[in-house]
């Protein structure tokens, strides 16, 4: 991972920004040496749909819309 000043990040921007697209580097951008940005490469997402994504990892034992019909004890 490099890392880079912001005033060259800032003169150079187009073509770093390139470089990373290219290379799937990262870059931290500095101010002063303390972190500032990190630019990095875009990754496309999945096609598929979010929704329904998990659906097979729950497990339900009961009716959940059902009425409870226990009585819970608890202390007083």
């Amino acid at each position: 991972m490099k890392t880079m000043n912001v005033t060259d990040f800032k003169s150079h921007a187009l073509q770093i920004i390139s470089k990373v697209a290219e290379l799937h580097e990262t870059i931290i951008i500095t101010k002063r040496g303390k972190a500032l940005a990190e630019l990095i490469p875009f990754k496309p997402h999945d096609k598929k749909a979010s929704y329904g994504r998990l659906s097979s990892a729950l497990i339900s034992q009961k009716d959940i819309v059902a009425p409870i019909d226990e009585e819970w004890e608890a202390n007083k």
